[in-house]
C-alpha cells in the first residue's frame, strides 16, 4: 500500500513533482547504448510515400484495404539513459492494396502538438488530454473512420486514410478520462470495449464501450488500488475480463526520472476480474491468480460449466529493474481458466518458448476458437526483445505448433489473421504483417497462407526502407 504522502501526491501530480520528475530525467547519464534507440529500433527520420513497390508473388486479389501498424518513433534526439520503448512520437506505416496490386507505401507522425511544432506545421486541431496527447500503440478501423490509440490518458487521434492527421478527439466529447491501446469488437454488435486507466486516477479504472456510431455509451468505474498498469482485456458474451496485475505506477520511479513510471510492485494483489458487461463495478467478480503479467490475451469464451477461458502471453514479472522496456523473456503461451464459482485461475502452459502478440481471427472473439498465431521472441534478454525470426501458429484442438521461419536477419513482428471472406473457415485466409531485414536495412510486407502456414509467402511486397518492429495494428477493408 501507498504511504498516505505518497498517495497524496499521486492524486494530483503537482507541477513541482513533475518539475522534480523532469529535472531528475535530464540528469541522467547513460551507462551504454539503448537497444530500443538503435539496430531494428532505430527511430526513423523522414517520412516517405512510395508508389513503385515491387512485388514477389501474387497478392490476393480479396486483399483489398489498408494494413496499418502503429509504434513509437522520436521526431527529436532524446536522452538515451531514460528513453523508454513505450514512450515517444507516435508513426504510422500503412501499406494500400487494392485488386491485387501493392498501391502505396507510407509512413506518417501522428502530429501531437510537439510533432506538429518540431515540422513547422499548424497543429491538429481537436482536444487533448492536459497530459500528454501521444498516441503511439495501436490503430483501428472503428465507425467509418481510423483512429491512432494509447493509453493511460491519452485521446484517440483521428487518421485519413492516406495517414494524414485529422483531429484529436475525446469522441465528440463523450470519452471521459481516458481511452486504451486495446480496444476489442464485439462481432455481433459492432461495438468496441475497452478497460482504460489514468494515470492520475491510481484508484479507478474504466471498462468504456464505444458505440457503432464512434461515441461512448458505457464509462462504468471500478475501484482498485495502486494505479494498475492495464494494457488489455477481453470480452465474453457475458463478461469483459479485466487483469489487475502487479504492475502499478511507482511515484518514486517517476520522481527518479523514469520516463515510464510503472514497476512491478509483489505487494499488489494479483486478480483477474469478470465484470458483466452491463453491471455495476461493484458486480465485477474477482478472481485470484499466481503473480504474473500479462501484456496481450489471444481470445476468451465461457465453457457449459460456467468457466471462463482465456488464452495469453504470460510473464512471471515484469519492470522488476529500471530497464529501456521489457525486463523478461518469460512470457509462455498459457491457458488460463477463471473460476467464478470458485474465484480463483487456473493456469496451463501451452507453449513454454518464449513469445508475445498473440492474434487470432477476431470474428470469433468471445467465442470458442482454434487457432492462436504469435511471434516468437529471442530466449535471451540481452538479445533484444524483438529479434527472433519466427512465428508460431497454435492448433489449440491438438496442441501442435507449426513455425514459420523467416531465415536468418528476417525480423517479423506482429502477425494478423484477414479471413478471405466472409464466410470463409475459421483458418481460410491470410496472416500478414511486416518484416524488417537487418543486413539490409529494408522491410517486407508479407503475406502468408495461414492453411498452408509452414509454406512459401503468397506475397511479399519489397519496401525499400527499415520499417521498425512497432507495436500494434489492423487491416481495414476498403473498396
Amino acid at each position: 500500500m501507498p504511504s498516505p504522502v505518497e498517495s497524496a501526491i499521486r492524486g494530483v501530480v503537482t507541477k513541482g513533482v513533475v518539475a522534480i520528475a523532469g529535472f531528475n530525467r535530464e540528469r541522467k547519464k547513460a551507462k551504454g547504448p539503448n537497444p530500443f534507440l538503435e539496430g531494428l529500433h532505430t527511430p526513423v527520420t523522414e517520412e516517405v510515400t512510395d508508389t513503385a513497390l515491387k512485388v514477389t508473388g501474387e497478392i490476393p486479389a480479396a486483399l483489398n484495404g489498408l494494413y496499418l501498424r502503429n509504434g513509437p518513433n522520436p521526431l527529436a534526439k532524446v536522452n538515451a539513459a531514460t528513453h523508454h520503448w513505450f514512450i515517444g512520437d507516435a508513426m504510422i506505416h500503412g501499406i494500400r492494396l487494392q485488386d491485387g496490386k501493392a498501391v502505396w507505401y507510407r509512413n506518417r507522425w501522428v502530429r501531437s502538438n510537439a510533432v506538429s511544432d518540431a515540422l513547422g506545421e499548424p497543429r491538429a486541431p481537436g482536444p487533448r488530454h492536459p497530459r500528454t496527447d501521444v498516441a503511439n500503440t495501436n490503430i483501428v478501423g472503428h465507425a467509418g473512420k481510423l483512429w491512432a490509440i494509447v493509453e493511460a490518458g491519452g485521446y484517440p487521434v483521428e487518421m485519413a486514410d492516406d495517414l494524414a492527421t485529422v483531429a484529436h478527439s475525446d469522441f465528440d466529447g463523450t470519452l471521459g478520462e481516458s481511452y486504451s491501446a486495446h480496444p476489442h469488437l464485439d462481432p455481433e454488435t459492432g461495438e468496441m470495449h475497452a478497460i482504460c486507466y489514468e494515470v492520475q486516477h491510481p484508484d479507478t479504472i474504466w471498462h468504456t464501450v464505444v458505440d457503432t456510431s464512434g461515441h461512448v455509451r458505457r464509462n462504468e468505474p471500478i475501484a482498485v488500488k495502486n494505479g494498475p498498469m492495464i494494457h488489455d482485456c477481453q470480452i465474453t458474451p457475458s463478461y469483459v475480463i479485466v487483469m489487475d496485475l502487479p504492475v502499478t505506477f511507482s511515484m518514486s520511479a517517476l520522481i527518479g526520472g523514469a520516463s515510464f513510471p510503472f514497476r512491478w510492485n509483489p505487494k499488489h494483489k494479483a486478480r483477474i476480474g469478470l465484470l458483466p458487461r452491463e453491471g455495476r463495478g461493484e458486480d465485477i467478480i474477482w478472481c485470484d491468480i499466481d503473480p504474473c503479467y500479462i501484456f496481450h490475451p489471444a481470445n476468451a469464451y465461457e465453457t457449459e460449466d460456467g468457466t471462463v477461458v482465456m488464452d495469453a502471453c504470460v510473464y512471471e514479472t515484469m519492470f522488476d529493474s529500471d530497464l529501456n522496456g521489457p525486463d523478461s523473456q518469460t512470457a509462455k503461451f498459457e491457458s488460463l481458466t477463471i473460476d467464478p464459482a470458485a474465484r480463483k485461475v487456473t493456469r496451463r502452459v501451452v507453449d513454454p518458448s518464449p513469445q508475445e502478440f498473440p492474434r487470432y481471427d477476431e470474428r470469433l472473439t468471445g467465442k470458442p476458437y482454434r487457432y492462436a498465431y504469435t511471434i516468437a521472441l529471442p530466449a535471451h534478454l540481452e538479445d533484444g526483445f524483438v529479434g527472433a525470426t519466427r512465428l508460431y501458429k497454435h492448433d489449440l484442438g491438438t496442441g501442435e505448433r507449426a513455425v514459420h521461419d523467416f531465415g536468418p536477419g528476417r525480423v517479423p513482428a506482429e502477425f494478423i489473421f484477414v479471413p478471405a471472406h466472409d464466410g470463409a473457415a475459421e483458418d481460410e485466409g491470410w496472416l500478414i504483417g511486416y518484416v524488417s531485414n537487418v543486413e539490409s536495412d529494408t522491410s517486407d510486407f508479407v503475406v502468408l497462407d495461414a492453411a498452408n502456414f509452414t509454406g512459401p509467402p503468397v506475397a511479399e511486397v519489397h519496401i525499400p526502407y527499415r520499417i521498425p518492429p512497432g507495436f500494434h495494428g489492423n487491416f481495414v477493408p476498403r473498396g
